[in-house]
């Protein structure tokens, strides 16, 4: 048996591993017998499943990715020293990453178990095997696409049995994506969103999500890599006609569409005394709406603090309102303050597009909020402008409005919870709206439809399909939304970065006769990518090695 040296994979993944496999009996439960039934593969899926949400905050790519944007700044108080390193692209600590590492390749572990544990597993049918089969191939590639974007190349495992091997080129890795995502689609049944079982499958994988993350994957490979086509393990490819083809299928077939008013989508449009959804006449279309392709769902049931990054929408907690009133920041919550809004985004946006203030407000604006203080808690990076797409949202506790509670106990009729852990709106990974701007750029024969499908929503005009507008339009629909420096990275617009982060205003202590003045550098030596953690490195025994642009660099102080 091959000697265990790599960390990552070796004693903490083999825990793990025998925490999901044997959760009702540690002396019965093992590999040689486990997994036998259809329910045992369910039960192993479950557990590969329980990962998406585990990297805490500051290390899933969805924050991490909206801090190093042009959109938004480091934020939080004076100690919260790792927000503002991974805005400004330092580090806090040699090991500032080491929880997405970690957590990503345990779902890659468990998606690998579970691939290899198969052969005396009796099914109930051969649909359900390849329904199981299509979830597990799509949430390898998954974890694998969210390690290649965060660190670049990194190790390609498909077994379970830990290796200490080095990096994979990026061939190598997107190949493997691909064929996970190839082998997904052509698995996963053709289930109409509004067909799918909503007790048994939402939230679940399907072939729709399947076909749309592989035009992400194939826009971000062929964008960042300067190539023509995905490359498959056999030295096949994946073509843009491929893509293209199945983007369509999505579009066409799957029953998901845009819902009525883009301002819906979002936890704030629940709250009828917030006089921003009173005036427009809004209504939440929940979660799981129809114009959701795949999300990360979080549970009121399960809410308690052994971990409760996978129980509750902490991206939400880290993003509210620090120290105030909240009487007074009503309908919009408590947090840490990070992730607080560049105003250039502001700026740059036409204030006839409704998105502007429905994804956005100014703190400054007594009709969004009653009154801000501006020393709550010390924040730093205050513009004044924060984002309402994932924010803790409020509701009144009783008639009286002289107290909030977060509007999931209202909701889901939730009790002895607190602020940290009420969060439990879904992070939306891909929606339908993006599906249509994909397709647009890769140039499917309906691209202008597609184009002013998306604008046609919120009162604009068409305007003509091309790289430039489409360009804009994914700025603004999907602003918030951990897409916008993963598109400035596959354009090669990585400039934008240092340019539109340049004088930003802010308001550190109170009141506007304090504005102070910061600037953002992007750093081209990193590539773009994060570093690897030492801690990984040297377990390795050097057999991984660092990232360009980060061995010997500076360490984040102030």
């Amino acid at each position: 048996m091959k000697k265990i040296l790599y960390f990552i994979i070796g004693t903490l993944l083999l825990t793990s591993c025998e925490d999901f496999l044997d959760s009702s009996n540690k002396t019965k439960k093992d590999s040689s017998n486990y997994p036998q039934t259809e329910a045992d593969v369910s039960q192993l899926l479950t557990g590969v499943y329980s990962i998406l949400g585990r990297p805490e905050p500051l290390g899933s790519l969805f924050f991490v990715s909206e801090l190093m944007s042009d959109d938004r700044l480091g934020g939080g108080g004076p100690d919260d020293k790792s927000c503002k390193a991974i805005d400004q692209f330092k580090k806090d600590s040699e090991d500032t990453f080491n929880n997405p590492w970690r957590a990503m390749y345990f779902g890659v572990y468990r998606s690998n178990y579970l691939l290899a544990s198969l052969d005396n597993v009796v099914w109930e049918s051969e649909t359900s095997k390849n329904k199981i089969l299509g979830e597990a191939h799509f949430l390898r590639a998954y974890f694998y696409f969210d390690l290649a974007r965060m660190f670049g190349e990194v190790p390609l495992m498909t077994e379970p049995e830990p290796v200490n091997i080095p990096k994979a080129p990026a061939s190598e890795l997107y190949a493997q994506i691909a064929l996970d995502l190839k082998t997904s689609i052509e698995l996963l049944p053709n289930v109409k969103f509004q067909d799918i079982d909503r007790a048994k499958d939402l939230g679940r994988v399907t072939k729709w999500a399947a076909e749309a993350l592989m035009a992400r994957v194939f826009l971000f490979y062929t964008g960042y890599y300067q190539t023509d086509a995905l490359p498959l393990p056999d030295g096949g490819q994946v073509t843009k006609n491929q893509v293209i083809e199945w983007t369509v299928d999505c579009i066409d077939n799957s029953g998901h569409d845009l819902v009525d008013d883009f301002r819906n989508l979002w936890a704030y449009s629940y709250v009828k005394d917030y006089k921003y959804t009173a005036d427009n006449n809004l209504e939440w279309v929940g979660d799981g709406s129809k114009e959701t392709v795949f999300a990360i769902k979080y549970s009121a049931l399960a809410n308690d603090w052994n971990s409760p990054q996978q129980k509750s929408n902490q991206i939400c907690l880290y993003s509210g309102l620090r120290s105030q009133t909240y009487t007074q920041t009503f309908p919009f919550g408590q947090g840490w303050g990070m992730g607080t809004v560049n105003p250039k985004i502001w700026e740059d946006w036409d204030s006839n597009d409704l998105r502007r203030d429905a994804s956005m407000f100014d703190v400054r604006n007594t009709d969004e909020i009653a009154d801000f203080d501006f020393g709550g808690g010390n924040q730093q990076d205050n513009t004044c402008y924060w984002q309402k797409k994932y924010i803790p949202i409020n509701v009144w506790t009783d008639e009286t409005k002289t107290a909030v509670h977060n509007f999931s106990y209202e909701l889901y009729n939730m009790t002895g919870t607190d602020y940290q852990r009420d969060n439990i709106q879904d992070l939306i990974i891909i929606r339908f709206s993006d599906v249509l701007l994909m397709a647009a750029e890769l140039g499917a024969p309906r691209a202008q439809e597609y184009l002013d499908k998306v604008r046609s929503r919120v009162g604009l005009p068409s305007v003509p399909v091309s790289l430039e507008n489409i360009k804009a339009e994914r700025r603004f629909e999907l602003a918030f939304e951990g897409v916008r420096y993963y598109d400035l990275l596959r354009w090669h617009d990585e400039d934008v970065i240092t340019t539109n982060q340049t004088d930003i205003v802010t308001y550190n202590r109170r009141g506007n006769e304090n504005a102070e003045k910061k600037s953002i550098v992007f750093r081209p030596e990193t590539g773009g990518f994060l570093p690897i953690p030492q801690t990984q490195i040297d377990l390795s025994g050097g057999v991984l090695t660092q990232n360009p642009g980060w061995e010997g660099s500076d360490n984040y102080l102030n």
